[in-house]
């Protein structure tokens, strides 16, 4: 992301940003499926990619962490596993798939930090996706006794980092498809509280509150503005352009995730017009949007050309005439 850092704090605090945040991540999978056609599309767009560099110095097949093949487990005792290189892993071993394990279950050593998935994914990853929405609707005691385990630690680890960035990168997918996969009120009654304490403690550190979160989260959004979300990271496709509007515009900056399950389908044009509708319905010349897309192996590289080009026009959309 090559957007300058000032023009990012303004558009975040809608103090008249010279242009649109702009930014693009190839998943690694895309850099091996299409090497140096890729890199010469990424060539093409300093805005997005920096400046021009040689592709003999690229090395396109490079992966690690769990986007590598393989299994692995991590720092809380949950094993990852792939069977796609390039692609993320999956959680399929879960160390506490009986709820009485959970009396006995402590955290790890200090120093694991706080990794995309940090709350509400975390109890997924220890008990299991079926067992923890089990434990959420049957509320037993056990599930409060882990949330504290997981919330507690999160704390500890931001209080213990010395410096943060001016603006905090948070991650944890709250959503599915077209859904929250609980409740807005056993969010509220659980959760709320879990996020408002360790984004209380960023701003106390001085820093901005950056979220992302996949899914569908349009019934918390304001939610999360309460617990001191400064700039929220949702999937346009799982909560649906006017809905995103009604709930953020003028009230906390979007860093908009365009529409990745459109990329692979559609023409350029409609790329064009996707990216220029986004711009309309949540910029504004004060601010208050970022635009990110996110790029796989299968979206056509006349598409990937697409995104990058309208991605670069479109970010003076409010600053040009």
């Amino acid at each position: 992301m090559n957007t300058p850092p000032d023009n990012r704090m303004k558009a975040m605090l809608f103090e008249h940003p010279g242009a649109i945040p702009i930014s693009v991540w190839l998943l690694p999978a895309a850099w091996m499926a299409h090497r140096e056609a890729l890199h010469e599309i990424a060539m093409r767009h300093p805005d997005l990619f920096g400046p021009p560099r040689d592709a003999a110095t690229v090395n396109f097949d490079a992966v690690g962490g769990t986007y590598a093949m393989g299994e692995h487990t991590d720092a809380w005792g949950c094993v990852w596993k792939n069977i796609a290189q390039g692609f993320d892993a999956q959680v399929v071993n879960h160390p506490l798939p009986e709820r009485a394990m959970v009396n006995a279950f402590t955290p790890p050593p200090p120093g694991d930090g706080i990794p995309h998935g940090f709350l509400f994914l975390r109890l997924t990853y220890l008990r299991g996706y079926e067992e923890a929405m089990i434990d959420f609707a049957e509320e037993p005691s056990e599930l409060q006794r882990l949330i504290d385990i997981v919330s507690d630690y999160n704390i500890s680890e931001l209080a213990r980092m010395e410096r943060l960035d001016p603006i905090q990168y948070f991650g944890d997918d709250l959503g599915a498809q077209t859904a929250l996969p609980i409740s807005p009120v056993a969010w509220r009654k659980y959760l709320k509280p879990c996020y408002k304490k360790l984004y209380d403690l960023c701003h106390h550190k001085g820093s901005y509150v950056f979220m992302h979160t996949d899914g569908h989260i349009l019934p918390i959004i304001g939610d999360l503005i309460d617990c001191g979300v400064n700039v929220i990271n949702p999937q346009v496709r799982a909560n649906g352009l006017a809905g995103l509007a009604a709930e953020c515009k003028g009230k906390v900056c979007v860093s908009l995730d365009l529409d990745r399950q459109l990329f692979p389908f559609c023409t350029p044009a409609e790329i064009d017009t996707h990216v220029r509708e986004v711009v309309e319905a949540l910029g504004s010349p004060q601010g208050g949007l970022w635009l990110h897309a996110e790029i796989g192996p299968d979206v056509p590289l006349e598409n990937v050309e697409a995104i990058c080009g309208a991605l670069e026009r479109y970010q003076y959309y409010f600053s040009e005439g």
